[in-house]
C-alpha cells in the first residue's frame, strides 16, 4: 500500500491505516482523512497467501508515494522473495551430488522457508433431470464420525482441521429409477423411500491435502431459499460491513469536525464554550465574519454529503450481500471452501539462488552434524562446489564473499554495541565502511545526529545491506577491503570442522551468505502413486498424470530395456494385464482377491485399435481363429 497524499499517520491496526492529510494537499471542504484498508490472508491465483502488514507507526509523517504497508513478498517496500542463508561450498557424503542441497534442521525450526498456501474447493448443486441435488448433512451410508465436522446444513465449520478424504460439503444427487429386486422392494417398504434413491456426491478433501478451514462462502440462486448457514454468513457479512462503514464514517466525521472547530475558534468561540455544546450542533452556529461563515456552511454541506454517502454505501453493500447470486443456468447453489495449508521445507522441495543455481533438497540434517567454523557457528546450507566451474556462473561465489563481508561488518558493529564503545568510535567505523562504497553517493556520518547514528547502528547489527548493480558492482578489490575491515580472511575461506567428528576438514572452505529462494515446485504437489484407477475409453490404457490419478508410462525405451534383459514375463505383464488387456486384468484382480497369484494374458485392446485404424485406410484386415 502506497500513500496517495502526504500527511500524518493518525491510527494503525492490522486491517486499516488512517492518514490525516497535509493542509496544502487538501481539496477545499473535504474531511482531510485518507483510509487505507489492508488485505488479510487472501488467496492469490497461485494458491499462495496475500497478506499486508503495516510498516508505519501512529504519529509518523508520510509523503506522497511512501510505503505504508508491506505486501506478501516485500520488506519495507523492497522486493524480498527469499532469505539470506549461511552457505558452504563443499561435498558432504554424497548428499549434494548432482545439484542436491543439504539443509540444516535449524532452517526448518526457524520457519525460514515456511509458506502458507490457500486452496479453494467448490461444490456445485445443480438441477438435474431426475430432480435437484441437495446440500445436506443427511448423507446415505456415511458414519457419524465423518459428519462430525459439518453443521446442520451439511457445510464444514470454520477452523476445522481436515485431512484427505474428509467431507467438506455434504451433497446428495437423485439416482435414476432402477429395476428393484423383490428383496430391495421389501427393504424399501420397511425403511422408507429416501434411503436408496439418492447417491452421495459430497465434496471431499483431496487425498494429499490436510489443513485448516479458514473461510466458507455460500452463493444461492435468486428465488431459491437460503439455508441456515447461508443466512448466518449473510448476517455476519452485514454486521462486518456496518461496523467497517461506521468506523470509516466516524473517522471522516472526526476529521471534518476538527476543521469545523478550527473555523469556529477563528470566529471567536472559546474551546470551553464549544466543548459545552453538542458536536453535531457546531455546524448550526453563526459567525459574524462572512468568509468564515461561508467556510462553515461549506463544511456543513460536506457533512450532509458524507452522511448521505454513508447511507448510500451501506444500502449498496446490503443489497449486494442479501440479494441472490447470478449463477450459471441449472446451478442452484455453490459452496466455496477455503483451506489453509502450512508447508515447511522438506526433502524433495526445489530451491535456487539468484544465478540459475537450482537444486532439490536431499536431506534435512541435524544442526549438530552440520559443518561449523572456529566460533562454533554452523552453516545453514551445503552446496556442491562442482555446480560452479562447468556452468561458469561465478556470480554466486562473488555473492557469497560479499555476503560474508556484509555479515562480518554487522557482527563487528554488534560487538561494538555489546562492549558499549563510545559513539565517536562507532561513527569512525561507519564512516570507514561507507567510504568503501560508491564515491558518487557520499555518505557523511558526521552530519547525522547521535539519535540517527544509534538508529543506523541498530539497523546494521544484523548485517550491512549492500546493492551491487550489474556492470557497475563491487570489484574484487573492494570485496577484499570489506572483508579485511570485518577482520575476515580476504580469501573468503574459513576452516570448517565436521559436526559429527569435530575434526577440521582438510582444506579451507568457501563460506558466506547467499540469497536463496524456495521455488513453487513442492514435493507435496508432485507426490503421486496409483493402484487401480480410471482407464482411457479408446485404448483402455490407464490415464496419465496426477490430476487423473494416472499411472506411470512405461515407454518404448523402457520396453527396449526389458527386451535387452530378456525379461519376457515382466514384459508380457507390462503390455497386457498392467495395461489394456481388459479381461486379463479383471481376471487377475479376482485371482489376487482369491489368493491365487496367477495371470492369463489375453488380447490387448490397442491391437483392436490398430485393426480399426488399418481398416480406416481401406485395407480389410481380420483376425482369423486357429481352428
Amino acid at each position: 500500500a502506497v500513500a496517495k497524499r502526504g500527511g500524518m499517520v493518525q491510527s494503525v491496526d492490522a486491517s486499516r491505516i488512517v492518514v490525516k492529510v497535509n493542509e496544502d494537499e487538501l481539496v477545499s471542504g473535504e474531511a482531510g482523512i485518507d483510509i487505507y484498508n489492508l488485505t488479510k490472508y487472501t488467496r492469490s491465483n497461485q494458491n499462495t497467501c496475500i497478506n499486508q502488514r503495516p510498516t508505519v507507526m501512529p504519529g509518523e509523517p508520510v509523503a506522497r508515494g511512501d510505503v505504508l504497508a508491506d505486501g506478501p513478498s516485500t520488506d519495507l517496500g523492497e522486493l524480498a522473495l527469499g532469505q539470506n542463508m549461511r552457505i558452504a561450498f563443499m561435498p558432504w557424503n554424497g548428499y549434494n551430488f548432482e545439484d542436491s542441497i543439504l539443509v540444516s534442521e535449524r532452517v526448518v525450526q526457524e520457519d525460514r522457508f515456511t509458506t502458507i498456501h490457500i486452496q479453494e474447493l467448490s461444490c456445485v448443486a445443480r438441477d438435474t433431470k431426475l430432480g435437484s441435488e441437495e446440500i445436506t448433512a443427511d448423507i446415505p451410508n456415511v458414519g457419524e464420525s465423518a459428519l462430525s465436522k459439518l453443521d446442520e446444513s451439511g457445510i464444514v465449520y470454520i477452523g476445522a482441521e481436515v485431512k484427505g478424504g474428509d467431507i467438506l460439503v455434504g451433497k446428495v444427487t437423485p439416482k435414476g429409477e432402477t429395476q428393484l429386486t423383490p428383496e430391495e422392494k421389501l427393504l424399501r417398504a420397511i425403511f422408507g423411500e429416501k434411503a436408496s434413491d439418492v447417491k452421495d456426491t459430497s465434496l471431499r478433501v483431496p487425498n494429499s491435502v490436510s489443513g485448516t478451514i479458514i473461510d466458507v462462502q455460500v452463493f444461492t440462486r435468486d428465488g431459491v431459499e437460503k439455508d441456515k448457514r447461508a443466512l448466518e454468513i449473510e448476517h455476519m457479512q452485514l454486521k462486518e460491513a456496518k461496523k467497517d462503514l461506521t468506523e470509516e464514517f466516524q473517522i471522516l466525521e472526526g476529521g471534518l469536525l476538527a476543521r469545523v472547530k478550527a473555523v469556529l475558534i477563528n470566529g471567536g468561540y472559546s474551546e470551553a464554550k464549544l466543548d459545552a455544546i453538542d458536536r453535531k450542533k457546531w455546524l448550526e452556529q453563526t459567525l459574524e465574519n462572512d468568509e468564515l461563515q461561508s467556510q462553515l456552511e461549506q463544511l456543513a454541506e460536506q457533512w450532509d454529503e458524507l452522511k448521505a454517502d454513508f447511507d448510500k454505501k451501506f444500502e449498496a453493500k446490503r443489497r449486494k450481500i442479501t440479494q441472490g447470486d447470478d449463477l450459471a443456468p441449472g446451478v442452484l447453489k455453490i459452496v466455496k471452501v477455503y483451506l489453509a495449508v502450512k508447508r515447511r521445507i522438506q526433502p524433495g522441495d526445489k530451491m535456487a539462488g539468484r544465478h540459475g543455481n537450482k537444486g532439490v533438497i536431499s536431506k534435512i540434517n541435524p544442526v549438530e552434524d552440520m559443518p561449523y567454523d572456529e566460533n562454533g557457528q554452523p552453516v545453514d546450507i551445503v552446496l556442491n562446489p562442482l555446480g560452479v566451474p562447468s556452468r561458469m556462473n561465478i556470480g554466486q561465489i562473488l555473492e557469497v564473499h560479499l555476503g560474508l563481508a556484509a555479515k562480518g561488518i554487522g557482527d563487528k558493529i554488534n560487538q561494538m554495541v555489546k562492549e558499549q564503545q563510545e559513539l565517536s568510535k562507532q561513527r569512525e567505523f561507519l564512516q570507514k565502511v561507507y567510504d568503501l562504497g560508491d564515491t558518487r553517493q557520499k555518505v557523511d556520518i558526521a552530519a547525522l545526529s547521535d539519535g540517527d547514528v544509534r538508529t543506523l547502528v541498530n539497523n546494521l547489527r544484523g548485517g550491512l545491506p549492500i546493492a551491487t548493480p550489474v556492470f557497475d558492482g563491487a570489484s574484487e578489490a573492494s570485496i577484499k577491503e570489506l572483508l579485511s575491515l570485518a577482520d575476515l580472511p580476504t580469501s573468503g575461506q574459513l576452516t570448517l570442522f565436521d559436526g559429527r567428528t569435530g575434526d577440521a576438514f582438510e582444506r579451507p572452505v568457501t563460506v558466506g551468505y547467499m540469497y536463496m529462494l524456495k521455488l513453487n515446485h513442492l514435493v507435496d504437489d508432485k507426490m503421486h502413486a496409483r493402484s487401480t484407477g480410471s482407464y482411457s475409453l479408446v485404448t483402455q490404457q490407464p490415464l496419465g498424470g496426477k490430476a487423473q490419478f494416472g499411472g506411470q508410462r512405461f515407454g518404448e525405451m523402457e520396453v527396449w530395456a526389458l527386451e535387452a534383459y530378456g525379461a519376457a514375463y515382466t514384459l508380457q505383464e507390462m503390455l497386457t494385464v498392467k495395461s489394456d488387456d481388459v479381461n486379463g486384468r479383471t481376471k487377475m484382480y479376482k485371482n489376487i482377491v482369491d489368493g491365487n497369484h496367477s495371470m492369463e494374458p489375453g488380447m490387448p485392446e490397442s491391437f483392436n485399435v490398430l485393426l480399426k485404424e488399418i481398416r480406416s485406410l481401406g485395407i480389410n484386415i481380420e483376425l482369423e481363429d486357429e481352428e
